[in-house]
């Protein structure tokens, strides 16, 4: 392989393909993953709010599951879950392979 003079390499930290992101898919990443339990959700989208991947699904403004493509079960929508009466509406359980 030919190595590459400075004017032909790419440039550096610019997005080149804006929305690209969409075509990584992550999810195959994490050891365990989100589940809603929808009798404890009381709507406050927290959960999409500190999604940090942006794969918690909402429809009609309210919390609709998980986009397990791009979720890489790091727990944060879990932890900020206020849940109702104490009972968490998310849990993380560990993923089977």
């Amino acid at each position: 392989m030919k190595p590459r003079g400075i004017r032909e390499l790419d440039a550096g930290p610019v997005i080149t393909n804006p929305g690209n992101s969409i075509l990584i898919k992550t999810g195959s990443w994490r050891s365990f993953m989100p589940v809603s339990l929808k009798e404890n959700c009381i709507n406050c989208l927290f959960c999409w709010l500190y999604c940090p991947d942006m794969a918690v699904k909402v429809n009609d403004g309210k919390m609709d599951g998980f986009d397990y493509d791009y979720c890489k079960g790091c727990g944060i929508c879990a932890l900020e879950c206020p849940g109702k009466k104490g009972k968490k509406a998310i849990v993380m359980q560990e993923e089977d392979k």
